[in-house]
């Protein structure tokens, strides 16, 4: 089991950014695929981007492209998800994730296995 540990979140105004960063505990062939995923309150979980940790491929869900980067430091087993321009509806809970092992990653929230805690991000004036 890999533990995930997620850091960065917190309040800030529209049009402001945050950076999250997840730290994994080890890589292994189950985080070849690293993901943020969101949770506003009453509403489903849904993917925003992933990132191979190999290859370095990235996939975002459209609502974020443009908006933001997610990246990785393999040497620091760490992924981070730099949010730019954030909107009122960027307001959840942002948790971090890890599948694998796959070729190609995706947002889907089947293909990951091991999840963090979360970390809250509220976006208001």
């Amino acid at each position: 089991q890999v533990q995930l540990v997620e850091s960065g979140g917190g309040s800030v105004q529209p049009g402001g950014s945050l950076r999250l960063s997840c730290a994994a505990s080890r890589y292994t062939s189950s985080t070849s695929c690293m993901g943020w995923f969101r949770q506003a309150p009453g509403k489903e979980r849904e993917g925003v981007a992933a990132i191979h940790t190999s290859s370095g491929n990235t996939y975002y869900v459209d609502s974020v492209k443009g908006r933001f980067t997610i990246s990785r430091d393999n040497a620091k087993r760490t992924v981070y998800l730099q949010m730019n321009s954030l909107q009122p509806e960027d307001t959840a809970m942002y948790y971090c994730a890890a599948g694998g092992p796959w070729a190609r990653c995706s947002t889907a929230e089947v293909d990951y296995k091991s999840w963090g805690q979360g970390t809250q991000v509220t976006v208001s004036s």
